[in-house]
């Protein structure tokens, strides 16, 4: 079984602004370089033969390339308990319509829609319970934004769960025209 998911990884200068950000809540668990991504679509756990669909089905999709910038900061947090930081992008519109295309793709080869909303972003860090206040640092990075960035391609990923946390392989990319 494979466990998979689409993304966008950033350029290697905007992974390094991202890192610089990072820092000042305690117990936080940070992303490192080869996990920071923008996810696309989450796809879980699939066979071989339904990998390989998927990654028939993510070749055919047409979506112009186009720009983003980082573009402020927010958590994600469930009955008021902060679980992830993560890290806006902006413009939506254009990642938007490519998660669009990469859901279609998915429903072509069976894959049932993500019932969450999608919400562009690059999680940050993952908190527990034990974690520090994240008030400081959101106030402190308020309004941060980086140079645009060119998004040329996507990616298939495969996730490896570790007791250090998830390792992300590339399996795939797709240039965007």
């Amino acid at each position: 079984m494979y466990r998979l998911f689409v993304a966008v990884r950033p350029p290697p200068e905007i992974r390094d602004f991202l890192a610089g950000l990072m820092g000042g809540i305690s117990g936080a668990r940070w992303q490192d370089d080869g996990q920071l991504h923008l996810t696309l679509r989450f796809i879980g756990e699939v066979d071989r033969h339904t990998a390989g669909d998927i990654h028939a089905a993510l070749g055919s999709i047409h979506h112009p390339r186009f720009e983003l910038a980082v573009n402020g900061l927010g958590m994600f947090d469930k009955k008021n308990v902060v679980h992830t930081i993560w890290a806006g992008v902006a413009p939506q519109q254009p990642i938007t319509a490519l998660h669009k295309k990469v859901d279609q793709a998915m429903a072509r080869v069976g894959i049932p829609p993500d019932e969450r909303a999608f919400h562009p972003h690059v999680t940050l860090a993952r908190l527990n319970r034990s974690a520090g206040p994240v008030t400081d640092f959101l106030s402190r990075s308020a309004g941060v934004t980086s140079q645009p960035f060119r998004v040329d391609r996507f990616a298939l990923f495969e996730s490896s769960l570790t007791p250090d946390g998830a390792v992300y392989t590339e399996v795939e990319t797709y240039p965007l025209a």
